[in-house]
C-alpha cells in the first residue's frame, strides 16, 4: 500500500446520507486505447472513424454494445423507467420512451461528479463500467489481448477516476480470471493503486482452445485467495455474458447482445437472469466460498428474482447430493452474497431470503433504465422499518467495501 493510499484510509469520511452502489460514469473514447500495450493495437479495442461516425472494433470486428461510443448526445436517466417497469401507459409507444440529450460533464470527470452526488443528497457512490461490460465477451477468443486490455482499461480509470477518489467515489477496475496468473498481477497493481471493489463480470470464464469454466475450478484458486488475503470485495455486475451465444441462439435468436438495437424479445426472455444465478451456483456447488470463507460479493445490477429460485434448486440439490455441500445453501448465500434488487421487484421478500443487511440501493443512474433522482429508491421501501431503510440506503454498502465510519 502507498504512502497516498495510508493516508487517505486515515482520513476521516462521514458517510451521513445514502450510499449508492450502482453508479456508472461513461467511458472516454480512449478508454482502452490510452494505455494499451502497443503489440495488441490490432488485437484489443480500436477506435475508427466513418465518415462523422465514430466506431469501435475488438479484435478486428465491428464492436457494437453501445451504439454511439463517444456518449454524445446520450440517453436522458429515468427516461426508461416506465419501460423497465412495466408500467408503459395505454396507447405509448415503447419505443418513443427514450430521450437523448448532451453529454453531462458529470458522467465524466470526478470532480463535477462529486458536486453531482452532493446534489443528489448522497455520501458517495460505486461507479461501475458502461461501455466497458461488453469488451470481455467481445476478446474472450484472445485471452492475452482480454488481460492487456483489461489492464490498459485500469490504467485509464484510475488516472480519470480514481479507484478511491477522496474516499466518496469508488471507481471499481475490471478483473478477468482468464489468465489467473495475470489476474493475480493485477490484483497486485491495483492494490497499490487504493482499490476497494473489482468487477467482474458473470459468465463461465473463458478459457484456450474456445473453452471455459467454472468460476470454482482450481486452477483460479490463487485469484480468490488473493482477493480474500487483501480483503477486495466482487461486485458481479450485469454484462454480455455470451449467453445470447449459449442459449438464446439455440432458440433461432440472434447470437450477439446488441442493446439498444432492435429487441429480440424470445432472447430477453430467454437470458434474462441466467447468467447472474449460474454465477453464484458455480461459486456455491464448485466449492469458493468453502475454500476462501472470508470473501464478499455482490450481485449489482442483475435484479434479485433470481435469488429466491437459486436457493429453492441448491436445498433441492444438498438434499440430494449432501456430501457436495459443507452446509444449508441458505447459510452460504447470506453469508456472501449482498444484492442490490431491480427498485420494481419485491424487495421484501429478498430482505427475507438473504437479511436486510445484505440488500444494496443501487440506482444504475445516470442510464436510461435508472432512477432520474438515484435517492427516490427509498420510495420502494415502505414495507420496511427505519432501522432497515438506514440499512439498504447507506450502511450495507459501506459494509461491503469494509469502510468502517
Amino acid at each position: 500500500m502507498t504512502i497516498e493510499s495510508e493516508k487517505r484510509q486515515s482520513e476521516k469520511v462521514e458517510y451521513t446520507l445514502p450510499v449508492d452502489c450502482d453508479n456508472h460514469y461513461y467511458e472516454k473514447i480512449d478508454a482502452f486505447t490510452r494505455y494499451l500495450d502497443p503489440e495488441f493495437r490490432s488485437r484489443g479495442i480500436e477506435v475508427i472513424k466513418r465518415g462523422t461516425h465514430t466506431e469501435l472494433l475488438a479484435g478486428g470486428v465491428l464492436f457494437e454494445f453501445v451504439p454511439n461510443p463517444t456518449f454524445d448526445p446520450v440517453i436522458v436517466p429515468g427516461s426508461l423507467d416506465a419501460l423497465f417497469r412495466g408500467q408503459i401507459p395505454e396507447g405509448v409507444d415503447p419505443r418513443s420512451l427514450a430521450k437523448v440529450a448532451p453529454l453531462n460533464p458529470a458522467y465524466q470527470d470526478h470532480d463535477i461528479r462529486l458536486e453531482m452526488i452532493a446534489e443528489q443528497e448522497m455520501s458517495a457512490a460505486i461507479l461501475l463500467p458502461t461501455l466497458a461490460c461488453g469488451v470481455e465477451e467481445a476478446l474472450k477468443d484472445d485471452i492475452p489481448a482480454t488481460m492487456a486490455s483489461v489492464t490498459a482499461f485500469n490504467k485509464w480509470l484510475d488516472e480519470d477516476w480514481g479507484f478511491s477518489y477522496k474516499d466518496r467515489i469508488f471507481a471499481a477496475p475490471m478483473l478477468s480470471f482468464a489468465d489467473p496468473d495475470e489476474a493475480v498481477r493485477e490484483i497486485d497493481r491495483l492494490i497499490e493503486r487504493n482499490v476497494r471493489i473489482v468487477s467482474v463480470r458473470p459468465a463461465p470464464v473463458p478459457a484456450p482452445y474456445g473453452r471455459s469454466n467454472s468460476f470454482g475450478n482450481p486452477i483460479y484458486d490463487k485469484v480468490w485467495a488473493k482477493l480474500e488475503a487483501e480483503d477486495i470485495p466482487v461486485a458481479f455486475h450485469l454484462s454480455d455474458s455470451g449467453y445470447n451465444r449459449y442459449l438464446a441462439s439455440a432458440w433461432g435468436a440472434p447470437d450477439r447482445f446488441v442493446p439498444f438495437k432492435t429487441k429480440n424479445t424470445l432472447a430477453s426472455l430467454v437470458v434474462a437472469d441466467r447468467a447472474i444465478h449460474d454465477t453464484y451456483a458455480s461459486l456455491i456447488v464448485d466449492g469458493v466460498f468453502t475454500r476462501f470463507p472470508k470473501l464478499r460479493t455482490a450481485s449489482i445490477e442483475n435484479g434479485s428474482d433470481w435469488v429466491a429460485l437459486l436457493l429453492k434448486r441448491l436445498r433441492k440439490q444438498a438434499n440430494q447430493t449432501p456430501w457436495v455441500f459443507a452446509e444449508d445453501p441458505a447459510d452460504t448465500i447470506r453469508r456472501h452474497l449482498w444484492v442490490s434488487p431491480y427498485y420494481e421487484e419485491d424487495v421484501r421478500k429478498l430482505a427475507d431470503t438473504v437479511g436486510s443487511d445484505k440488500v444494496l440501493f443501487g440506482s444504475d443512474w445516470p442510464h436510461g433504465e435508472g432512477l432520474e433522482k438515484p435517492t427516490d429508491f427509498i420510495n420502494e421501501l415502505d414495507d420496511f422499518t427505519a432501522a432497515e431503510r438506514d440499512q439498504i440506503m447507506r450502511t450495507n454498502t459501506l459494509d461491503l467495501l469494509g469502510i468502517r465510519y
